[in-house]
């Protein structure tokens, strides 16, 4: 059964980690174990060190303690030299009713006020290329196994 979002009455929090909460925090790393360990059946290493750096941008629906989607925003040098988004999910009864796309342009929106001038790159799971080419993401080099799953680089930008 899915969850009918009502995206207008969403609450969106983008901040830096010292800005979250010990809950939310726990909340958004349970979010990401259940979407990428559990559902995917990926074992890797959730824990870097690039959450301490990163902004989280994260949506929350109020009748539920996990967020019902969120993104991480790396910053330039972290991952890659570009800034980087990463960790997208919707959970999974949220699906289907665009809140993945406004979540992308959430997080498209917070890399252009966050890092000016700059293009944007993502790992992006394979099958997702055309979600991703849709917002003006082209996949550069080919395609690669990230934790058992494929996956391309896809460059986006850069702002103007």
């Amino acid at each position: 059964m899915s969850l009918q979002i009502d995206l207008p009455s969403l609450t969106w929090q983008c901040c830096p980690l010292v800005e979250l909460s010990p809950l939310a925090l726990q909340n958004i790393h349970r979010a990401r174990q259940a979407v990428f360990v559990l559902e995917q059946h990926c074992a890797y290493a959730d824990a870097d060190d690039l959450d301490e750096c990163a902004h989280h941008l994260s949506a929350w629906d109020g009748t539920q303690a996990l967020p019902v989607a969120y993104a991480r925003i790396v910053p330039p040098g972290g991952r890659y030299a570009e800034p980087a988004i990463g960790r997208v999910l919707t959970q999974a009864n949220a699906r289907g009713q665009g809140l993945g796309r406004e979540l992308m342009r959430r997080a498209l929106s917070q890399v252009g006020r966050l890092y000016p001038t700059q293009a944007v790159r993502i790992s992006a799971q394979a099958h997702l290329n055309g979600f991703y080419g849709s917002l003006g993401f082209e996949p550069v080099g080919g395609a690669y196994l990230e934790d058992g799953i494929p996956h391309v680089e896809m460059l986006r930008g850069p702002w103007v």
